[in-house]
């Protein structure tokens, strides 16, 4: 019995050994990084539990070596005293002296030149290494006062914190007209960021890129493709020198309500609840346009009812639990990947073959179907509601940019080769989910394609319930369930704890209900993608943050940069508005069916 209990106590040793290999991006620190991000998406303002550390405290996790700095040089000085060309950047935070040496500098953060800007005093580091420090803070009298407003509106409610999330580490800091605020400590480091980042862009997206090509063409698809990336990449690092203006900035809600006021803050949730619809519904109709193109039997009808049968429970699983097992989503998407690339490379004839590619064109076959690829481009790039979170999840927020850089460099890769890949193997059968076209052909191996299936079906059964769960969230606070949402006095603290349960339980089923309705009356993926494309993906990853940079550094940013962010608001804009339409057009007048 010793030996036995000697021998599980050795390899427990190894297990944790292994758990914590690697320091700060040991596989247990990757986890975490990779819950709390899973947990990011919100919609209404919710408190959560916090723990505040001191000065010293923010040190206790080890820090690479090679990223250390000294603490009297500020960052923007040690990012000016660099050379352009090299790829390290500092990783701890000026003092308050420096900061004041540093009334005018251009920051590297945007790394272009056409969109450099002067930022006087703009922070761009962590928390001040002084016991309280000090923060420059870049808002105007009318956004001070909406911070004011948040501050006081997050402490009016139940100071019971979400048991469901884990803690956040917060630091007290001092802005420099003395008032105090709390900031989050950052604990993700760079290589976690970009995988927390890859797996927000990374979506069944990039399956309707073959068909964006088809309705573009390829140099208007080319084109189009590489804009939206190089676009949503710009407005990204905006949104992180946007919640630099003040410490206690940590959503895009935040940055929203500071800009324009608490009506900002509506439509952000308006437009972040449209968005997760969108998203599960496109992932409804996928499980069941694939599972009735490989099995049979049922109609899609049937299958996105089974779809929602199997989602009401899972619509009840703690969030730590889905937070983990999300992980399957963004491996079920890698493997969708590498069949098709498989796929094309076995087949020797068309349709469906890259030995023998399809017939494609450098232009549009009609200029019609021009406008609906609009969205189906700007589809894969949405992740700029939950950007913010990530970059106060960093360690060393300095690394953001380069975050962004190898994120977006390896998400475009991915997404251009999908594109070309789907439309050279089908050409003018593309279809609207490439995978559809691979299921529904011949010659390619069972195996592979019951693999598609099954990796289509995990990804919903994943990703419905976490995209889901920020829903259920607001409207457990609306209806007076969840206690965060409330002030102390409110009457709706006195529901009684079954009427409670009841109602929550009709919220996660009425939730799944709704979802599966709207699968059924827009049943076309494509359609569903290019509107959100269209409709949301512009107005929140380009339009909203150029809006709310320039609502912030309008008086500082130079004359040249001002013009183009409005350039860009009005062509995105338009954009959004002609792929809105074009999305709810009937495709028989578009002459596409």
């Amino acid at each position: 019995m010793i030996y036995g209990e000697e021998g599980q106590s050795s390899l427990n040793m190894k297990f944790n050994s292994i758990r914590m290999a690697g320091g700060v991006n040991s596989l247990d620190n990757f986890a975490r990084s990779w819950q709390r991000a899973s947990l990011f998406p919100e919609i209404a303002p919710q408190r959560r539990g916090s723990v505040v550390i001191q000065d010293d405290e923010s040190e206790t996790v080890p820090r690479d070596e090679e990223e250390t700095v000294a603490p009297h040089k500020s960052l923007l000085r040690q990012q000016l005293e660099s050379s352009p060309d090299q790829n390290r950047e500092p990783a701890v935070v000026e003092d308050p002296a420096s900061r004041e040496e540093l009334s005018s500098v251009n920051t590297r953060l945007l790394g272009n030149e056409v969109f450099s800007h002067t930022l006087p005093g703009t922070p761009l580091g962590r928390t001040p290494s002084a016991s309280y420090g000090t923060w420059s803070s870049r808002l105007n009298d009318e956004s001070r006062r909406h911070v004011a407003e948040l501050f006081t509106e997050h402490e009016a409610g139940s100071k019971e914190p979400d048991k469901e999330t884990e803690p956040l580490l917060v630091k007290q800091v001092q802005r420099d007209d003395g008032t105090k605020a709390h900031m989050i400590v950052g604990q993700s480091t760079l290589p976690q960021t970009v995988f927390n980042s890859v797996n927000v862009l990374i979506g069944v997206g990039l399956l309707s890129l073959p068909l964006a090509v088809k309705y573009a063409g390829w140099v208007c698809g080319m084109i189009f493709l590489f804009l939206s990336a190089y676009i949503t990449n710009y407005t990204a690092k905006l949104l992180a020198i946007c919640l630099e203006a003040d410490p206690s900035l940590v959503t895009y809600a935040d940055v929203a309500y500071i800009s324009f006021g608490s009506k900002a803050r509506i439509v952000t949730s308006i437009l972040f609840s449209l968005e997760l619809i969108a998203a599960c519904v496109a992932l409804i109709v996928l499980f069941a346009d694939s599972l009735d193109a490989l099995l049979g039997g049922w109609s899609i009808l049937g299958w996105k009812i089974f779809c929602g049968l199997v989602l009401v429970p899972l619509n009840f699983v703690p969030l730590r639990l889905l937070s983990l097992t999300s992980i399957l989503g963004i491996l079920c998407a890698f493997g969708i990947v590498g069949i098709v690339f498989i796929d094309g490379l076995l087949k020797p004839t068309y349709p469906g073959s890259l030995r023998q590619p399809a017939p494609t064109y450098a232009f549009p076959q009609t200029w019609m179907t021009l406008p609906l690829s609009l969205g189906l481009f700007m589809s894969p790039w949405g992740g700029h509601s939950v950007f913010p979170n990530i970059y106060r999840d960093m360690r060393h927020p300095a690394k953001y940019t380069r975050g962004l850089r190898y994120t977006y460099t390896f998400t475009y890769i991915l997404d251009l080769a999908m594109a070309i890949v789907g439309v050279l193997m089908f050409g003018d059968d593309t279809r609207d989910e490439i995978t559809s076209n691979i299921l529904l052909s011949s010659g390619y191996p069972s195996a592979l394609s019951i693999l598609i299936v099954v990796f289509i079906a995990i990804i919903p059964l994943t990703k419905v319930p976490l995209n889901s769960r920020p829903i259920v969230s607001t409207l457990e606070i609306l209806v007076g369930l969840d206690p965060r949402g409330l002030a102390p006095d409110s009457h709706l603290h006195s529901l009684s704890p079954f009427l409670r349960n009841l109602l929550s339980i009709g919220i996660r089923i009425l939730t799944i209900v709704i979802m599966v309705i709207v699968s059924i009356i827009f049943p076309d993926f494509d359609s569903i993608m290019a509107l959100m494309g269209s409709a949301l993906c512009f107005t929140i990853c380009v339009v909203l943050p150029c809006l709310f940079y320039l609502k912030i550094y309008g008086d500082e940013i130079t004359w040249t940069e001002k013009v183009c962010n409005w350039v860009l608001i009005l062509i995105c804009g338009g954009c959004a508005v002609v792929g809105t339409v074009w999305a709810v057009i009937p495709k028989s007048k578009l002459g596409i069916e």
